[in-house]
């Protein structure tokens, strides 16, 4: 603190104390001001890069990224300024400043004083900076006025067939009826010899679109013993498609094993199954060379599919004595403009498109040239905008321009388009995508958790933050930037990703703009000093002399080495204002000492594993989210319950320090995994976590259960809610539960000695799971009539019976069923009026099992069925049904992930 005083006396003589006085006083007025000045000099900074990108001449255009940089490095201070406010001074800011306040904490309210101060300096040299900046890039570069993006865009409900990823849901795909039924032929039909099946086309074309209809119907998956859709890309390594190949299997892959024994591994997997691998996304003609050791010829009709834009490539696989090419062609006018439609008008006009936009949207369809990617990209621009002939010429019109700068067509042109028009934040949200490896499936809630803490997400009244993100969320995918590729039972976005060529172009605005850097083995893209959020995939001991540390936000390490001590220890010291650090990819036995330096951080993950955390943790007093997996000795200090703003708490293992105090984080929405100990400490402090949406725990014992019953009837927003027993002897017993309405996921893994009636007055619930529950009674009766539970799952003898019965009007909007290992379960009766929304039944493990469930010609609504490890002749009458259901076509029938 001292230091801080004589510094600050250094830069300005000290003012008066009356001075002083009206400056704090004055202080909120001015950081409000200031945060609008920010917003007006973000919107003049878009006009700069919009002057930039028109420029034909490159040098020229180079000079002015120069100077735009120089206005996002301005921007980078102001945003800076503004966080310190609100994380140090606003909460602690007094009432007034006489005495009373002074006698209250001195020593702290003297400290953020002094920081008051400062603040109010460094506003008035910003100002002058931005001013001067601005001024000198008006002189030199004019722009034009324009007000800064942040119109709304339609309000949208969640509806996952609404929200669907780019071609994925049948009814919106456009021009693939032919290439899919060819392929289907290859897959099933022909010879017995391993065939090697290409699918070329250009970025965007729809290669794994298509791929992937073919790859899930249900026909395919019955076909084959064994399946696997492995994700190239241009960044692989031969070991890291083995190691996936054998996740794929469900193999166990050690870090100790070689290429060669894994490729051994496989082929002993592979021996006499008739298999498909997919290779999706593939570049390098060498590829087959590097993995056809492993992909044997075991003359069982076995199939390998390429997708590649690479032509070398299929000329490559042309040399084997078996290959079969499909080259897809660019959509006609026809397929494109219904295509464009059902992207542009998906709600009032239901995919029609209006008489008076007929003409324009013929003219938008002729510029894409046939190619899905760029026609439902722009559809989704104009979905956004009011349905007026007026609106939609303007984008006609900056498509136009867009287009003609170069007579080549280009996806990338088309793609810049959309992001220009997207909102500041949710241009950031975007950019994030970034920090992802290429093809990346990312977890939406995570993704949400980390736009949070990077300060993307505005706060909205009557709304939580991640309810704000997951709109935002909605909105990337509604434009068609943002692929889902899963969805919750409830049809909210569960991973996500975005196209390989929109990736390509994020990495290129992240570098443009100063967002982000990627530093690889060879520290190849260091190249400036401004950065906001930094990717390391590699490094050395001077990393952070190459860069400014005082402007990086956030610092995400995926590096797989051992990262060295020195390195670790000056993440502290060089990017104090850090808001997120992640090590993904690395264990690391230790952390740095002076992690408590990091005291703006909002986000801070321990993902690849964590020996100690230091004590200093304890200074984090913005942290709100905390992951430690993998870390199942975990060696979490007792610190850790002074985070009050700690929202989300995600460990692996004991915690053993904090458990007589775990109460204190009153903030806490989500916990898991925390393993309860021998005696009731750790449940009667969950009472006091009043807060929690999302609770996870493990070793139950039955004599926890009225303690954690009353603890549980204290959790009024408890959305989820999962327990686990110590063993499968354990009885779950938690009678005193009162009914909650807000839960709506419940697993429970342990003896049930009969159905919980509670459970029944959950009217909210959606998903049910139920594990080693050893009921001998059908539990169907009683859950037949739960008005929104849309996923059962039954595994692991939760049932003991030899029938389940679904009776008439039972289960109506029940969309999953999976019944998994009930070794005593011998029939399965569906009565007409029951299951009449059910999409997806699985059955797994069901050895007793007599026939093909009786009733189900009743499921009308039935696309997809899955059998593993039930007598053959059933998977065989099951096949032959749900193929004589879709007519011998997979358009009702596929495979989805749970």
């Amino acid at each position: 603190m001292a230091e801080t005083a004589v510094s600050l006396a250094g830069q300005h003589l000290l003012p008066t104390i009356l001075e002083a006085v009206n400056m704090l006083k004055d202080l909120p007025n001015e950081v409000a001001d200031f945060t609008d000045e920010l917003e007006k000099f973000q919107a003049f900074i878009n006009g700069a890069d919009k002057v930039a990108e028109a420029e034909e001449d490159g040098h020229r255009r180079d000079r002015i990224k120069k100077r735009v940089m120089r206005l996002r490095e301005a921007s980078f201070r102001m945003e800076d300024i503004i966080d310190k406010y609100y994380m140090i001074c606003e909460e602690k800011q007094p009432d007034d400043l006489g005495c009373a306040a002074l006698t209250c904490e001195a020593v702290e309210f003297i400290k953020t004083l002094i920081h008051r101060i400062q603040i109010a300096y460094q506003i008035q040299d910003v100002k002058s900076i931005v001013r001067k900046e601005r001024d000198g890039f008006n002189r030199v570069f004019p722009v034009e006025e324009i007000p800064n993006n942040s119109r709304g865009d339609k309000h949208v409900s969640w509806d996952r067939h609404r929200m669907a990823p780019l071609f994925t849901e049948e009814d919106k795909v456009v021009g693939f009826d032919g290439p899919k039924d060819q392929l289907k032929e290859w897959l099933i039909k022909g010879k017995f010899e391993l065939t090697v099946i290409c699918v070329v086309g250009m970025g965007g074309q729809g290669k794994t679109t298509l791929a992937k209809m073919v790859f899930g119907s249900n026909e395919v998956f019955q076909s084959f013993d064994c399946r696997a859709w492995i994700t190239v890309s241009q960044s692989y390594t031969v070991e890291g498609l083995l190691g996936d190949l054998l996740q794929k299997f469900g193999l166990d892959v050690s870090t100790e094993m070689n290429r060669q024994s894994k490729i051994e591994k496989v082929r002993d997997h592979l021996l006499h199954k008739r298999y498909v691998i997919l290779f999706d996304d593939v570049w390098d003609k060498k590829f087959w060379n590097e993995i056809d050791l492993a992909l044997f010829d075991n003359k069982n009709g076995s199939r390998i599919v390429i997708t590649t834009r690479n032509e070398e490539v299929v000329e490559f696989c042309k040399k084997f004595s078996s290959t079969q090419v499909h080259k897809l062609e660019p959509l006609s006018e026809e397929e494109s403009l219904r295509l464009f439609c059902k992207k542009a008008f998906q709600y009032g006009s239901d995919g029609r498109c209006p008489d008076e936009l007929k003409d324009i949207s013929l003219e938008i369809v002729r510029k894409c040239k046939g190619l899905p990617l760029a026609i439902v990209i722009i559809g989704g621009l104009l979905f956004q905008k009011d349905e007026s002939a007026v609106e939609w010429r303007l984008c006609t019109q900056s498509l136009s321009v867009a287009l003609e700068r170069n007579s080549d067509f280009s996806i990338g042109k088309i793609l810049s388009l959309s992001y220009d028009d997207l909102p500041d934040n949710l241009k950031s949200c975007l950019l994030y995508f970034g920090m992802y490896p290429e093809d990346c499936e990312v977890k939406s809630n995570r993704l949400t958790r980390q736009w949070i803490a990077e300060g993307f997400v505005k706060r909205e009244e009557g709304k939580t933050l991640e309810e704000v993100a997951q709109q935002y969320l909605v909105k990337l995918i509604l434009r068609n930037l943002v692929q889902v590729c899963s969805f919750t039972i409830d049809g909210k976005p569960k991973r996500c990703r975005v196209h390989d060529l929109l990736h390509e172009t994020i990495l290129r605005k992240m570098k443009d703009t100063g967002f982000g850097l990627y530093i690889g083995e060879h520290n190849e893209s260091i190249s400036s000093g401004v950065v906001r959020h930094l990717k390391i995939a590699a490094g050395s001991e001077d990393l952070f002399g190459r860069i400014e540390g005082s402007y990086v936000r956030s610092i995400q390490i995926i590096w797989t080495k051992k990262l060295s001590e020195h390195l670790v220890r000056n993440i502290p010291t060089k990017c104090m204002l850090l808001r997120a650090l992640q090590f993904e990819s690395t264990y690391l036995t230790y952390a740095p000492k002076n992690l408590g330096n990091l005291i703006y951080l909002k986000y801070l993950s321990f993902r690849g594993g964590m020996g100690i955390i230091p004590k200093s943790i304890g200074n984090l007093q913005n942290l709100e989210t905390l992951e430690a997996t993998k870390s199942v000795y975990i060696d979490m200090p007792k610190e850790i319950t002074k985070l009050r703003k700690l929202r989300h708490l995600l460990v692996d293992g004991p915690l053993t320090e904090v458990i007589d105090s775990l109460g204190d984080m009153t903030s806490l929405e989500q916990l898991y995994t925390l393993m309860i100990g021998n005696d009731e400490v750790v449940i009667r402090e969950l009472a006091k976590l009043n807060k929690l949406r999302d609770l996870r725990l493990f070793y139950f014992r039955t004599e926890h259960g009225r303690t954690l019953g009353s603890s549980i009837n204290k959790m009024q927003f408890l959305e989820k809610l999962h327990i686990r027993a110590v063993n499968y002897k354990i009885v779950i017993d938690l009678h005193n539960v009162s009914p909650k309405s807000t839960l709506r996921k419940l697993l429970l893994s342990g003896r049930l000695e009969k159905f919980p009636n509670w459970i029944l007055e959950l009217q909210n619930l959606v998903k049910l799971t139920l594990s080693f529950s050893h009921l001998t009674d059908d539990p169907l009766k009683s859950l037949k009539g739960m008005p929104n539970l849309m996923l059962l799952c039954m595994r692991r003898s939760a049932y003991e019976g030899e029938s389940l019965h679904f009776e008439d009007g039972g289960f109506q909007k029940l969309k999953k069923l999976r019944l998994e290992y009930l070794h005593n379960l011998k029939s399965i009766i569906i009565r007409e009026g029951a299951l009449c929304s059910l999409e997806r039944l699985e059955l797994c493990g069901l050895s007793n099992l007599k026939g093909v469930p009786s009733g189900i010609h009743y499921l009308e609504k039935l696309r997809v069925a899955i059998t593993e490890k039930v007598p053959r002749k059933i998977q065989d009458r099951l096949y032959a049904y749900m193929e004589n259901k879709s007519g011998g076509s997979s358009s009702n029938c596929k495979i989805a992930e749970m």
